[in-house]
């Protein structure tokens, strides 16, 4: 399938002619899953009820087909140890038999980097389609309850939808011109040739209505003031030649039907027109950015420093549910530059008082960064506020700036121009001059003359403070926020929309009222040598208090680095005992005394002060390896933290804890009891498992040796043009605790969301073709750490959007099966792949928020809050689960959206397993708002922004670390390649453990 005939919808459900093969697999019958009781549940409850409930009926779920019989390879079963408690050999195994597979890649197809493998290459070959996994039926598990949503039911129109292209020449490359000509074409001639229809129009090629236009092909001329008119000269009348030609009608009784659950695919058109038209008008009143729109009406702005304020605003979509249509609408806030004048623009952004005092070379460039791109309007013309785009500024002072004033090459300087042009006297002939529009023709604009224009949004990144004071803006309570996403849906006044009107749309001004089920915590085990020996979390968390890690490493020789001057190597010592002595006291053997002295380095040396605690550590150890480094960092570290952590796992192959100078003098209990959960991780410990998966009752994950995977892509930032996307995939290595994930990163194509090494070849001249890649490594490291090969992957993707659902999917799932086959023939473990997105706008807020029972302490959904009805996807397999306690804000819950299940999963099944997964997160002692392994995976991929290289400096050599913004945003690209730079390799002993914590 060509990837561009892919296009990006609001939610679209795809179903195409693919090579993907699928699979059916016996239904088992499961231990089931531990209620919630008094003490930790040591038999099944007689009251559970039957797993497979709701499940239904096999000839219902037709996407799958059998695969056959296949011998379990005993080989892999026998290496099992005998005292674990769960064993493979009383345990019924799933029989799945591969299909063929294409085991070999055409050369470079998956080559870091590479974008050209096209989906049509290498699969599978089936004629059957490939469709989403389908709803197995609804969750039952739980205390039932109701929550409202921020969806807002939407009555579907029954007019027909017309869909117009429209040709305006010449060409306009902006939206707000073309919408301004389409207002001026609507004004004049919505009474006589449009037939009293009121269009609604895209901003781009498309026009929509309700009901058929008298024509199917008609050309308009339209005169339009042009307000961005050049320097010189009044504003000029420009006119444009509108041709609207009849496209096609959109079906709304397909809509109907799918919304209905009787059809598998969405009408997208259908849905892009209801969207376009309940945008038309907030187009109009607010300023849209996406699919959100702003105004400082919503809200009084509140300044962010540095010359921008933060706009309010709301975020609308239109999504089909199993409820029917329903309106999106949360609220949203963005960082606008200021509409200032420019001097005192510029006066903020640099923290002085211009005026006075001369700019340095570093003030013009800061700038000249900050204002390239903005629009400005002129003071100085009384009424004539004519709008100019910023290019770049003068190198000179306004004082020294002349140009030719006509053909004759005659010189004129800036001042006197104002001066007898404008009768304007530039006051600040020392600041340089704005330059606008076109570079190669220098237009020069005093500073003093100019001011910014309003409702520009800043797309640059914003510095710590900004984002704090941001933050405090967006934080709101949930009760606050319901009331101002319902105070936005009346202010909005959609019955009085003349479009939704036109259309006959109709939307309810009610929070949809969602059944809810909160799902029990799961019990969790710690060692037998503590005083509490498990423990059921309340209200989404605990502590570690009389509880010992599970099991807690031996930690015997460290070091300690100092790099914050203002710590006294007495103070250092103090902490370090501190930091042993929890260590101790949670399950940990720790060895009081360092191998060396606490080692005092400076922020710009650390490479030295690094080598230096190795090499005279191995000389004292005699050749043993240094199993952790300590390091106190200065609060403010610009890059030191990501060049420690770069060198010490993939140079040295050290792991490293470090903490901040504010932890160190204020030692908290709470702050080293965090500390010591990290270090036990990292040192390849486990904190606590569930009793469930220790006990062998998580239905589908304790009867066969079972992988988690978790997958992420990380992308540069906005402004970042040519640095790579980083991806992360971590992966389970025990059964069946599943607590404990390896995990491994990559660099690949800028901005490119399938993650590209998942399976790769390369031709080998000794070896021939190789396979390798980031699940073979995992799936190889999970044989080695259990003695068993996986005989199910259940594989949970982070950071997908609706629209790459099934690109990813497609190639995804087939470099897992690739990945599988490389190892054995016929090995093809069914997969169950799941997306989870954290970037979505559904809130859940309680029923009755004066109701304690149904909020925890901020005031949000209790943590186990799952809904999987009425504002779900109408047939496909997701749900919402909020599995977190809130501590400040509205909580968001997690969607999860299982895209391909061979393992037939439950809607309970998969549910509880994603809930209980939550509580075994190893930084801390509460659940977690996403599944760990997506968690882990985010986490790996965002230290691997670290490992990219510093560029060379100017000398020639590595930099030493010191400085502010560090290498992590600089670009891997190296000269000459096409390609992009693999980052360097984790030290073996460092991919083992979980690094990344």
């Amino acid at each position: 399938m060509p990837m561009r005939q892919m296009k990006e919808s609001s939610e679209q459900h795809l179903v195409i002619k693919t090579h993907l093969q699928n699979s059916m697999n016996p239904v088992q019958k499961h231990p089931k899953t531990a209620q919630n009781g008094k003490g930790p549940p040591l038999h099944e409850p007689q009251n559970a009820k039957p797993h497979n409930q709701t499940s239904p009926s096999s000839k219902n779920r037709v996407r799958r087909r059998g695969r056959g019989g296949r011998k379990t390879d005993q080989s892999d079963v026998f290496m099992r140890p005998s005292s674990r408690p769960c064993t493979v050999a009383d345990k019924p195994v799933l029989a799945n038999q591969g299909g063929p597979l294409v085991t070999d890649i055409p050369n470079g197809c998956v080559e870091n980097g590479s974008n050209k493998c096209g989906m049509e290459m290498g699969f599978p070959s089936s004629s059957k389609s490939l469709t989403f996994a389908p709803r197995p039926g609804y969750g039952q598990i739980g205390t039932k309850c109701i929550v409202k949503a921020n969806h807002f039911f939407t009555e579907l129109p029954e007019k027909d939808l017309n869909q117009y292209d429209v040709t305006i020449t010449p060409e306009v490359a902006s939206r707000t011109v073309n919408r301004a000509i389409m207002n001026e074409l609507v004004k004049l001639y919505k009474e006589s040739d449009l037939g009293m229809r009121l269009p609604a129009y895209d901003g781009r090629k498309s026009l929509y209505t309700a009901g058929e236009l008298p024509f199917a092909w008609k050309e308009f001329k339209i005169k339009l003031v042009d307000e961005e008119d050049g320097i010189n000269g009044p504003k000029r009348e420009r006119e444009y030649k509108v041709v609207i030609k009849f496209v096609a009608r959109a079906n709304l009784h397909h809509l109907g039907q799918f919304l209905a659950g009787k059809r598998a695919d969405a009408p997208k058109e259908a849905l892009q027109i209801l969207d376009i038209v309940l945008r038309e008008l907030s187009t109009r009143r607010y300023c849209p950015v996406g699919r959100s729109f702003f105004s400082p009406d919503i809200r009084a702005p509140q300044r962010l420093g540095e010359g921008l304020e933060s706009w309010c605003g709301f975020y609308q979509s239109i999504r089909p549910t199993q409820m029917g249509l329903s309106l999106n609408i949360d609220m949203s806030s963005a960082a606008f530059i200021e509409a200032l004048p420019v001097i005192e623009f510029v006066g903020q952004l640099l923290g002085k008082d211009v005026i006075s005092r001369p700019l340095s070379d570093s003030d013009r460039v800061k700038i000249k960064k900050a204002l390239r791109g903005v629009k400005v309007e002129v003071t100085h013309r009384g009424n004539v506020r004519r709008k100019y785009r910023v290019s770049g500024l003068t190198s000179q002072p306004t004082r020294e700036l002349v140009f030719p004033v006509d053909d004759n090459s005659t010189m004129k300087s800036v001042v006197e121009y104002f001066q007898e042009m404008y009768g304007f006297t530039i006051q600040h002939a020392h600041l340089p001059c704005l330059q606008v529009g076109n570079q190669k023709k220098a237009n020069y604009l005093p500073m003093e003359a100019c001011k910014i224009v309003e409702g520009q949004r800043y797309t640059k990144r914003l510095n710590e403070r900004q984002i704090t004071a941001l933050l405090k803006v967006t934080c709101q309570r949930p009760r606050d926020q319901e009331n101002d996403i319902l105070q936005t849906v009346q202010h909005n006044a959609y019955d009085q929309d003349p479009y939704a009107k036109e259309f006959g749309i109709k939307i309810s001004e009610k929070l949809a009222s969602v059944e809810a089920r909160i799902l029990p915590a799961p019990w969790l085990k710690y060692h037998e040598t503590g005083k509490e020996k498990d423990c059921l979390p309340q209200v989404g968390q605990w502590n570690m208090m009389n509880k010992k890690m599970i099991n807690g490493m031996t930690v015997s020789r460290w070091a300690c680095i100092n790099f914050s001057r203002s710590v006294q190597e007495s103070v250092a010592r103090g902490f370090c005992n501190e930091l042993a002595q929890m260590c101790q006291v949670s399950g940990m053997e720790f060895n009081h005394e360092p191998v060396i002295p606490i080692h005092m380095a400076r922020p710009d040396q650390v490479e030295k002060a690094l080598k230096h605690v190795y090499h005279a550590s191995m000389n004292k150890l005699k050749g043993k390896e240094l199993e952790l480094l300590l390091a106190i960092l200065p609060d403010n570290n610009g890059s030191l933290y990501g060049d420690l952590k770069r060198i010490c796992e993939t140079d040295l192959g050290l792991i490293s804890q470090c903490c901040l100078t504010k932890h160190v003098f204020k030692i908290s209990k709470q702050y080293l009891a965090n500390v010591s959960l990290k270090i036990n991780v990292k040192m390849g410990g486990r904190n606590t498992v569930l009793l469930d998966a220790i006990s062998c009752r998580i239905p589908l994950v304790s009867d066969i040796p079972t992988i988690i995977f978790g997958a992420d892509v990380t992308h540069p930032e906005n402004g970042e043009d040519s640095s790579p996307s980083l991806a992360a995939v971590v992966a389970s290595q025990d059964w069946p605790e599943v607590t404990k994930y390896a995990g491994l990163v990559c660099a690949q194509a800028h901005r490119q969301e399938l993650i590209q090494d998942l399976y790769k070849t390369w031709h080998d001249p000794a070896r021939g073709t190789v396979s390798g890649g980031m699940i073979r490594d995992l799936l190889v490291s999970f044989r080695k750490a259990t003695g068993q090969k996986p005989l199910r992957i259940i594989f949970y993707r982070d950071g997908v959007s609706e629209g790459q659902f099934y690109q990813v999917l497609l190639y995804e799932l087939d470099a897992i099966r690739k990945a599988c086959a490389s190892l054995e023939p016929n090995y093809q473990p069914p997969v169950t792949f799941i997306v989870v997105q954290k970037r979505h706008h559904t809130r859940l807020f309680a029923n009755n928020h004066r109701d304690r029972n149904s909020t925890d302490r901020s005031g949000n959904i209790l943590p186990g809050t799952v809904v999987d009805s009425k504002i779900c996807h109408p047939t496909e397999f997701d749900f919402y689960l909020c599995s977190h306690a809130g501590i400040q804000g509205t909580s968001r819950p997690a969607h999860y959206h299982v895209l391909w299940d061979e393992n037939n999963f439950t809607a309970d099944g998969i549910q509880s397993l994603t809930n209980n997964l939550c509580y075994t997160y190893a930084r801390c002692t509460r659940s977690v708002s996403v599944v760990p392994p997506a968690y882990y995976a985010h986490l790996a991929a965002f230290r691997a922004r670290f490992y990219m290289e510093p560029e060379m400096q100017e000398n020639g050599s590595n930099g030493g670390g010191g400085g502010g913004g560090g290498h992590a945003n600089k670009a891997t690209r190296a000269s000459g390649e096409t390609g992009v730079r693999p980052l360097p390799a984790l030290k073996e002993n460092v991919k083992r453990v979980m690094f990344y914590c």
